[in-house]
């Protein structure tokens, strides 16, 4: 019996009248369009809890180098959109009592960014209860997965 699957093409989800000039242009354009999909989608799941996707990514950074901190050149250089403003994101999240800043004893001028139990319990209640059920909407197993991570890297290499 076959199998039925149950999705939209990209030709139909932009109302494409025309076929593509080549089957990696629609790659680029597919990539493009889900994407900014997966990015409406994580900022849905992350409205309950009052924060951004940016302010989320800068959260995930400092609780993976916990207890240690990371100046504000570090985190930048880990996130995933290059252009956000770490500085700004962490000063929201200071606000929140997400994160706090403390000077690098070696460096007065230096300061030094951590997430508190506040920021890890939030993290927590967000692996739980936005992604657990975010990730249930992807449709997709672990072997096909790790095999367009795969692509994906080779594509970026």
């Amino acid at each position: 019996m076959a199998h039925l699957v149950n999705y939209m093409k990209l030709e139909d989800e932009i109302k494409q009248t025309k076929p593509f000039k080549s089957e990696i242009q629609k790659l680029v354009l597919n990539i493009t369009f889900t994407g900014s999909w997966l990015n409406s989608l994580s900022a849905e799941m992350l409205k309950p809890f009052d924060i951004s996707a940016p302010q989320y990514n800068v959260l995930r950074i400092l609780r993976g180098k916990y207890p240690e901190s990371y100046c504000n050149q570090e985190i930048t250089a880990r996130m995933i959109d290059k252009n956000s403003n770490a500085t700004r994101i962490v000063d929201k999240l200071i606000a929140k009592g997400l994160t706090k800043r403390s000077e690098n004893p070696s460096d007065r001028r230096a300061v030094e960014i951590v997430i508190t139990e506040k920021g890890i319990d939030l993290l927590k209640q967000i692996d739980i209860n936005g992604f657990g059920n975010y990730l249930n909407l992807l449709k997709i197993n672990e072997e096909n997965a790790k095999q367009m991570n795969d692509w994906l890297d080779e594509m970026r290499g």
